[in-house]
């Protein structure tokens, strides 16, 4: 279904409402307004990234399994069973005969082994989930509903990173490749077997959902559709809320929460999950290419007025979030200590500062503001003056494709796709990450190494000797300023059934199993 990205789309509105006219048409309307400052930069499901994006492809799309429950836990979904070879090196996957694209064709073995190498083949999006582990000769279709996955080493998250690969119909992506393996097709056309579809969308406004009419999945909620409206500022999200303007908000601040608290319909979600804060530096290219000025950074902010604004939430001790496996609670890190920062200072390139760095965060995310103006205090004290320039989510991604245009600060919310310490090691510090919004440019042979033998190693122990020398190794390049671990912030209306709370992307909300009183 070919989505036009712009205001005014009555051809591709009123193709979607007829398409799903027959199952809804004899019941009222049920449209889920969600509010977020996020936008969707991009539909292609092995392009984009983002909560904004993940909320979008796991509606619209699936994947052979599903993460549900606290505990996460792994279930079916496209993929009915599976079974794992004693060594742990090959997966057989029996797919769902029920399962169907939106244009009525199967979901075949054949649309998984596709859509899985495109995915390497591009090594973009979440390709780096699977990056070293699955190769152009892994994935083989055996049979229409039999997929057998070879993985070239052992990978202890394996199962756990499938429910963000999403199957594409391979014979609609094949007609319409292109010259760039149909990525300029995918921006604007959803080729999915997801419960939903995009109905409208229009960048900086709202993206609209309709169910899909006679859809696979059996069960799920009353919903008809929903909207991910942009909403900058989150004090209008809480307001939105309050007033019964939107049913969920997925941005709020701690004072929000705070000010939400027994307002008459609506319900809190406060609830841990491993979810880092931190500001990232531009390592290789202009001031903070030095290490010394890193590092007399870290030790001249303000931690203690970090985690007094942040309300709900603990410092970070180091690069990966607390009670994680592998995670160090003794690790040495960096907390506030002037003469310390003064002495880093006087070792770099610019001992007496004197220079002007630039941070650019989220347009209207209040929290990162404050925590910019922490900085900026910080700052001060080393002679160092700071440009802070709100920005859109999708300009801001587009900033971290090169060190040129990377700015000096780069402040990220982290949420752990899997409950494994390769999630965010890989993601946030592998050098293959470099040009994306989570690792905008730093690189490391040494960390790389370590990346790579804890993501390829299965033994536990093992496994947390790794991880103890990886952090130890990141505090020393102070890549990043570690910040604080929030709990997840959701407010949403009384009015909203079937939610259950998973502690991954669970600001991505899913839409199958909720419904409207």
């Amino acid at each position: 279904m070919k989505i036009t990205r712009r205001t005014g789309l009555i051809g591709a509105a009123s193709a979607v409402a007829l398409a799903a006219g027959p199952a809804f048409a004899q019941s009222p309307r049920k449209t889920l307004i969600i509010a977020s400052n996020q936008d969707i930069p991009n539909f292609d499901p092995h392009v984009a990234t983002g909560y904004s994006a993940s909320m979008l492809l796991r509606n619209v799309y699936d994947s052979l399994v599903r993460v549900e429950g606290n505990p996460p836990t792994v279930a079916p979904h496209l993929a009915r069973s599976w079974e794992v070879s004693p060594d742990g090196l090959v997966y057989t996957f029996k797919l769902d005969p029920a399962a169907k694209f939106h244009n009525g064709e199967p979901v075949t073995a054949a649309a998984v082994k596709f859509s899985i190498d495109r995915l390497m083949r591009l090594a973009k999006g979440n390709a780096w989930m699977l990056a070293g582990i699955v190769g152009d000769k892994s994935v083989e279709a055996v049979d229409p509903q039999t997929v057998r996955i070879a993985l070239q080493k052992p990978f202890a998250a394996f199962l756990q990173v499938l429910p963000w690969v999403w199957i594409v119909d391979d014979k609609q992506v094949a007609e319409n490749a292109g010259a760039d393996d149909g990525q300029t097709w995918l921006r604007n056309h959803i080729v999915g077997s997801g419960a939903f579809t995009v109905r409208r969308a229009e960048p900086g406004t709202l993206y609209e959902f309709e169910r899909v009419a006679n859809g696979w999945k059996q069960g799920g909620g009353n919903l008809t559709g929903a909207i991910w409206r942009i909403v900058r500022e989150t004090a209008s999200q809480r307001l939105m809320v309050q007033r019964g303007e939107a049913h969920i908000a997925v941005d709020l601040t701690s004072e929000d929460m705070d000010a939400l608290k027994d307002k008459a319909g609506v319900n809190l979600v406060i609830e841990p999950e491993f979810r880092t804060f931190s500001i990232k530096m531009n390592t290789a290219k202009g001031p903070l290419a030095d290490v010394h000025l890193r590092r007399a950074v870290s030790y001249a902010f303000d931690y203690a007025a970090m985690l007094a604004s942040a309300g709900y939430a603990q410092l970070m001790v180091g690069p990966l979030p607390n009670g994680i496996l592998g995670h160090d609670s003794n690790l040495v890190v960096y907390r506030t200590d002037l003469e310390r920062a003064k002495a880093e200072l006087a070792k770099s390139a610019t001992p007496k500062g004197g220079v002007k760095l630039t941070l650019v965060h989220v347009n209207g995310l209040e929290q990162q503001r404050r925590w910019a103006l922490v900085l900026l205090d910080a700052l001060k004290k080393l002679d160092i003056e700071l440009d802070i320039k709100p920005a859109a989510w999708p300009d801001m991604v587009a900033m971290t494709k090169s060190p040129e245009t990377a700015p000096d600060f780069f402040p990220v919310y982290q949420t752990a796709n899997y409950g494994d310490p390769d999630n965010i090691a890989f993601a946030a510090y592998h050098s293959s990450r470099n040009g994306n919004w989570q690792n905008m440019v730093y690189k490391s042979a040494r960390v790389d190494a370590l990346i790579e033998a804890g993501r390829a190693e299965i033994d536990p122990e093992k496994r947390k000797a790794i991880y103890g020398d990886f952090q130890r190794l990141v505090v020393e390049d102070a890549p990043d300023i570690f910040g604080v671990l929030e709990k997840r912030k959701l407010a949403m209306r009384d009015d909203v059934q079937g939610f259950r709370f998973t502690p991954v992307a669970s600001n991505a909300i899913e839409l199958f199993g909720l419904s409207l009183k």
